[in-house]
């Protein structure tokens, strides 16, 4: 047997095994892939979904109604219950591939029927954007080809254990996938329980590095390292602090504010309570804190 056909034979089985595990998701606005967990439970993104109520189709046709549980915006996770039916849900690997092993993907774009393609491992811990922009780091690299709406689908091993959730197109034929280790685990664990992770929002709008610059520098400001506050939204946690357009935030919780990440780092250590923020108005500098609570809901960039 050439490799050719023993990679035909796994690609036969995992599509005549694993295939009945994929699921679609969406259909009208927007359509993306997901797997079964568990009984009742359905992996996908979160940015395949919007709202509580979503359209799941399993690799029999049938449809069913399904509602979100649980969702984590920034990791890009979303657990969703449903009825599966006779669907099994995908075994879990218990070692993490390396660079050049074998992989397979799979999706169900929107329900428009089961894909299945091979490629290879051509990268670890690399990272991208989430859907809020916040960093996702730790994501695994591979080359199998994917057609918009396979996010949310699972990448294989030949045996079928699950190594990863494909979440993020690279172009040029590479992909990211979210590794289906301990951390995943935990994390689906607790959104299949109902816990949701809401980072707190400041309800701001942040102007790029080179927008920021150019901005303090028509003023005649001199240059300084920090966030651009471009804009502050109503009755948000920014807007009740004090914050304004064209504030430089330059420090959170007492630690240097260089990125976007820096930011939402020390958003999430504030787990909804308060964050203290150095902040630039002119050349004055001064303290803010936030309060975060129930009026501030997230409502724009950071």
């Amino acid at each position: 047997m050439t490799v050719f056909d023993e990679i035909q034979s796994s690609i036969t089985r995992l599509a005549s095994d694993a295939g009945s595990s994929v699921v679609g998701i969406g259909q009208r606005w927007g359509i993306g892939s997901g797997i079964v967990l568990s009984e009742g439970r359905v992996l996908t993104n979160a940015h395949n979904v919007r709202g509580n109520e979503v359209t799941v189709t399993f690799a029999d046709g049938r449809t069913a109604e399904g509602t979100v549980t649980g969702h984590d915006v920034d990791g890009d996770l979303a657990v969703i219950e449903v009825d599966t039916g006779q669907a099994p849900a995908l075994a879990w690997a218990t070692d993490a591939p390396g660079i050049g092993a074998p992989v397979f993907a799979l999706s169900n774009p929107g329900g428009r029927g089961l894909r299945v393609t091979f490629g290879t491992v051509s990268g670890i811990d690399r990272s991208f954007r989430g859907p809020r922009g916040t960093r996702i780091t730790g994501s695994l690299e591979h080359t199998s080809p994917l057609l918009p709406g396979s996010s949310g689908g699972p990448v294989l091993d030949a045996a079928g254990r699950l190594l990863g959730i494909n979440t993020n197109r690279l172009g040029e034929g590479f992909y990211l996938a979210i590794p289906a280790d301990e951390a995943l685990r935990g994390r689906v664990d607790s959104l299949a329980s109902g816990q949701s992770v809401e980072p707190p929002q400041l309800g701001i709008a942040i102007a790029p590095g080179h927008v920021a610059r150019r901005m303090r520098r028509a003023v005649g400001l001199p240059d300084a390292e920090g966030l651009l506050i471009a804009k502050v939204v109503d009755d948000s946690p920014a807007a009740r602090a004090g914050l304004a357009r064209g504030d430089l935030i330059v420090a959170a919780a007492g630690q240097p504010v260089k990125s976007v990440d820096d930011l939402h780092g020390a958003l999430r250590a504030a787990a909804g309570g308060t964050l203290d923020l150095s902040v630039l108005r002119g050349t004055d500098e001064r303290s803010v804190q936030v309060t975060f609570g129930e009026a501030g809901q997230p409502e724009a960039d950071a």
